[in-house]
């Protein structure tokens, strides 16, 4: 066999693989600048979509741009916000997890001041009922007007609230046509009962005297998941002994079988997308049902993420030692009861002929006996007149993994960095599929989301052959927009991070100015005492001196995104370098004292 020239490898020749300099390829392989840019805005922790807004000095009428971060909690919008927004929920659950003493704060005693609004305000109600009785309707327009006045005198001295319910001056609602409906508060049969003690107004159990004789006050960390939809491949963990997948193999945490199911054809989709629409529900009644067996009023904090098989599970930090057993025993006991109408069969394919809207009736028809279909009320009326009516889904909890924490270890840190390792993603983002077998399982899940109801308003119940509640012209069974049926979801559409709200009596933006004193505290120890960061906070009580307008993108001295970039990584190259000298500062001071004190 002859070989040529141009299939011959010739020394020297082929054995690099590095493109020649100056080359295309070897252009193509140079960092971009406007990347390089906005990598540094990210590791400065720099907005990268702010918000522009211009701020105008009221005294002086000097006007000028202000850049303003988007806050965003998704890193996809924005990393740097999303981050910052995820070490805030961090210091959040830290401040609160371990408290020794309860961070409830009574509210202050009323002034004369506050005390004689509310008199005048109680005198302005009798004289409007009065006339509305009388139907003297011009006093009442005149009454409505002064009581309107009151109420924003009432909160500009400091009350919290209303005075009636909802702000409505005659403490009914105009808008509610009918009253709410109950159901039964009787507990099903087939659930084990609850324990239940009188839930004490305290968010801090008494600590445990262990063996020592010494105090200890540990706390938890909770893990609650739902129940099995059928066996799936799991990866095998060791504690103890190595576990084995249901398929009876060992699969490694990297096998692409890992969270789908064994047989697909038997795995109950329908229960797992009912599950994930209604898990924030189920999470709620868990909570109560826990405070009522403790006998006190448990506080957590925590975020919901989403498992390997494609269902929502929750991490939470929970406030004091709680005993395995009970919290095992709550969580089988518990459970969420979805009374909508039945929804477990498809009367109308969506792709076929589906009820047709009658402008004229403003109702839903059969697309062939032209017979209305039953609206939402009338649905919920035959629910109510039943009385071997079931409810269409029972959502339960499914396993419960608990560990005790001591605070202040390193095992505190750890667990609160994994509780919040996920909440500036998406929830599906951490289980995006590497596989054919894991897409396949997504698909299928994402396909059952896609023909169920979100809520009582989802046009997918005209599939069922119910009219959602105000129904109008415009539904489209089958392509709801809601935020139920999208893959990025996949069901679940609840808050991502739950704080109970006796967890530290601190908001996000309590911290934000807690971290923003601690830095004002640093600086002033520095040599100079001088600083640039906050430069244009005002002091408490004095009126803002400035007006705030948003501008446009597009106007002509709104700087380019890659220009603000470079200027705030300057700005944060200056602050960062502030910084570290006042640390050091307070540092060689803190010698200093030991020393003396030595």
């Amino acid at each position: 066999m002859t070989t040529t020239v141009d299939t011959m490898m010739l020394p020297g020749l082929g054995q690099d693989d590095q493109p020649r300099p100056g080359s295309r390829a070897a252009r193509m392989l140079q960092p971009i600048a406007k990347d390089v840019a906005v990598e540094l805005a990210k590791k400065f922790g720099v907005c990268v979509k702010p918000v522009w807004l211009r701020r105008t000095n009221t005294a002086t009428g000097e006007t000028e741009l202000v850049p303003v971060p988007c806050g965003a909690t998704s890193a996809a919008k924005c990393e740097p916000c999303a981050e910052a927004n995820r070490r805030l929920r961090m210091q959040q659950i830290r401040e609160g997890w371990h408290l020794t003493e309860e961070p409830v704060t009574t509210p202050d005693a009323p002034t004369d001041e506050q005390r004689d609004l509310v008199e005048y305000r109680a005198v302005l109600e009798f004289a409007r009922t009065s006339v509305v009785m009388a139907a003297e309707w011009d006093q009442v327009r005149e009454l409505d007007a002064e009581i309107d006045r009151v109420d924003e005198q009432i909160t500009a001295a400091g009350v919290r609230g209303s005075v009636l319910p909802g702000g409505r001056k005659d403490g009914t609602d105009p808008d509610e046509s009918a009253p709410s409906r109950k159901r039964s508060t009787k507990r099903r049969q087939d659930a084990p009962d609850l324990p239940r003690l009188p839930v004490a107004n305290r968010t801090i159990p008494h600590p445990h005297i262990g063996t020592d004789g010494r105090e200890h006050r540990d706390s938890v960390f909770l893990t609650l998941t739902l129940g099995s939809y059928g066996p799936i491949h799991s990866a095998y963990r060791r504690r103890g002994a190595v576990e084995v997948c249901e398929c009876g193999e060992l699969h490694s945490p990297h096998d692409p079988r890992v969270g789908t199911p064994v047989d697909p054809d038997s795995y109950d989709y329908r229960a797992a997308a009912l599950d994930a629409i209604h898990f924030a529900k189920v999470l709620d009644r868990f909570w109560q049902n826990l405070r009522r067996a403790v006998g006190w009023n448990v506080q957590y904090a925590g975020s919901v993420e989403m498992q390997k098989r494609l269902a929502p599970h929750g991490h939470f930090a929970v406030r004091g030692a709680l005993p395995r057993a009970l919290v095992r025993q709550v969580a089988a006991a518990t459970y969420h009861q979805v009374w909508w109408p039945a929804h477990d069969k498809i009367v109308y394919d969506p792709d076929g002929a589906v009820p047709v809207w009658d402008p004229d009736a403003k109702t839903y028809r059969d697309p062939e006996t032209s017979a209305a279909l039953p609206t939402w009320d009338e649905a919920l009326d035959a629910l109510d007149e039943d009385p071997d009516a079931e409810p269409a889904h029972v959502v339960r909890l499914g396993s419960v993994h608990l560990a005790g924490v001591r605070g202040g270890s390193e095992s505190a840190e750890k667990t609160i960095r994994y509780i919040t390792k996920y909440i500036a993603k998406d929830i599906t983002d951490a289980v995006a599929p590497g596989s054919r077998a894991q897409e396949d399982h997504l698909a299928r899940l994402a396909a059952e989301l896609q023909t169920l109801p979100c809520s009582p308003t989802c046009a997918n119940w005209l599939l069922y052959g119910v009219q959602p509640k105000n129904a109008k012209a415009t539904a489209r069974p089958g392509r709801c927009k809601g935020k139920v049926h999208q893959r990025r979801t996949l069901g679940f559409t609840g808050r991502r991070v739950l704080v109970s709200r006796q967890w530290s009596n601190k908001t996000l933006s309590d911290h934000r100015a807690d971290r923003k004193a601690w830095v004002k505290a640093l600086l002033a120890l520095s040599a100079t005492g001088e600083t640039t960061i906050g430069e244009h906070d005002q002091a408490a009580g004095d009126p803002p001196p400035f007006e705030y307008e948003l501008a446009s993108r597009d106007d002509p001295d709104v700087p380019p995104p890659h220009v603000h970039f470079l200027r705030k990584i300057a700005e944060r190259q200056a602050w960062r370098a502030q910084l570290d000298a006042a640390k050091q500062q307070a540092q060689q001071q803190l010698l200093a004292t030991q020393t003396v004190a030595a």
